[in-house]
């Protein structure tokens, strides 16, 4: 008795592996991660070298010193290790499209289709999205934040910042930006998941706002300037969410299930 029950097409049907091939496969994606930051730090220790690079970072803060004060560090090996951290933390932000694009592809063969459509532009847009909140803060909240704390110094006292205390500084504010500029990528997710609809996250806009000044007190200096270049970017992003949400669903939705099936040669002969 032939079984005529509809079968439904398994795109992953064929691909799965042995477990040591996983592992196999997770190893020398994980070597080709380092490798590329290894390759960019090599690079980075030649031109512009780790010297550079901290005044670089450190530009912001010197454009506002008085004339004549400078940066001190107040440990014997701060001069070599705070640049060296942050010539290793250029390289991995460098390299970070490589490392990303190494963990789609390990994962990317167990995805559907659908999944796939789904997952690919949240690994980009999130990279690009962290990367525009860095530059947002380096280029222009640096700037006011830095002006306006040295606008409140007293005429008696000569600004000396320590360099070790300066790198924390930064790579908090890095970190602080970077994540708030992924609220897009959050929304989206929760819209997508079906864990909020798009309805319930515009009804839930009044209360972010709220939630957004809690944030950006907590996670800046306590100056009103660094915390409405926090909380603003964190609203308008939220309603950029909103709007990609609508978008993004529209555009990744699974097949559905009741979807013509292919019922086998016989069945599509007629015989």
């Amino acid at each position: 008795m032939s079984d005529t029950a509809p079968k439904s097409h398994d795109e992953l049907a064929g691909t799965e592996q042995p477990f040591v091939q996983h592992l196999i496969e997770l190893r020398d994606r994980l070597v080709k991660a380092v490798a590329a930051v290894a390759v960019v730090t090599l690079i980075l220790s030649v031109y512009p070298g780790p010297g550079p690079l901290y005044d670089i970072l450190a530009a912001p803060l010197v454009a506002h010193l008085p004339s004549g004060a400078t940066m001190i560090a107040t440990s014997v090996i701060s001069p070599f290790m705070v640049p060296l951290k942050i010539m290793m933390m250029a390289a991995f932000l460098v390299a970070l499209p490589v490392v990303l694009y190494q963990a789609w592809a390990f994962v990317a063969p167990g995805l559907y289709a659908h999944e796939k459509r789904l997952v690919l532009p949240l690994v980009i847009s999130s990279t690009l999205l962290f990367f525009a909140g860095v530059a947002f803060c380096y280029f222009f909240v640096f700037g006011q934040v830095f002006k306006f704390i040295q606008s409140f110094a007293p005429k008696s006292i000569t600004a000396a910042p320590d360099i070790e205390a300066y790198l924390s500084f930064v790579l908090t504010m890095f970190l602080a930006f970077g994540m708030t500029f992924e609220v897009p990528i959050v929304v989206v997710v929760l819209a997508r998941l079906g864990i909020m609809s798009v309805q319930k996250l515009k009804d839930f806009r009044s209360y972010f706002i709220v939630l957004a000044f809690i944030v950006a007190a907590v996670v800046t200096p306590p100056d009103v300037v660094s915390q409405l270049a926090l909380a603003i970017p964190m609203c308008l992003l939220y309603e950029l969410g909103i709007w990609a949400a609508v978008i993004f669903i529209k555009h990744t939705q699974a097949p559905e299930d009741s979807a013509p099936r292919d019922l086998g040669g016989e069945d599509a002969s007629g015989s």
